[in-house]
């Protein structure tokens, strides 16, 4: 029988970590986008709080805000390679920390939801629409789409402070 050291240990329980947020971005967003196909594609809206969130329906062939509509290829290609880049940063490099990990999954747990879409039916499902008043209509989003931002976002944060790495000093 093979024991686990201590630190053996805690990188097998990060990494079931890592890969249950990955697949529960995926499938959140995938029940989520489902839900939308049943509920609202019949064009009903649903405001859930007064006129700053609602569920709508929207079918998005282009990229963010939607630009490059119909340009299926073009994602699909530009996904598959980011997500190769994602896996090689994950897996590849040694040296960066378990939130570096987490941003990691955060992205391609979404870039692979709204991929799944593209594939199966030609184009992304949005739902989530957000509106601050008459001021500034956002454009409808999912929830693959949040992860993505969260992900990059805490990205950017870690490259800023220079913690994306582990520290010659701290061992992780």
């Amino acid at each position: 029988m093979y024991y686990y050291n201590r630190e053996e240990l805690g990188k097998l329980v990060m990494n079931i970590f890592f890969g249950a947020v990955f697949l529960f971005s995926i499938i959140l967003d995938q029940i989520t986008k489902k839900w939308a196909l049943t509920v609202l594609k019949n064009g009903s809206s649903i405001k859930i709080i007064k006129d700053f969130l609602r569920f709508s329906y929207v079918e998005n062939r282009g990229a963010a805000f939607g630009i490059l509509q119909n340009q299926i290829w073009f994602f699909v290609i530009i996904t598959f390679i980011m997500i190769i880049f994602l896996a090689y940063m994950f897996f590849k490099y040694k040296n960066i920390t378990n939130v570096s990990k987490l941003s990691i999954v955060l992205i391609a747990g979404g870039a692979i939801g709204n991929f799944i879409d593209r594939i199966t039916m030609g184009f992304v499902v949005d739902f989530i629409d957000v509106r601050f008043g008459n001021f500034y209509d956002f454009p409808v989003f999912n929830v693959a789409d949040s992860f993505v931002v969260c992900g990059t976002i805490l990205l950017i944060i870690l490259m800023l402070f220079n913690k994306f790495e582990k520290s010659e000093n701290i061992n992780e």
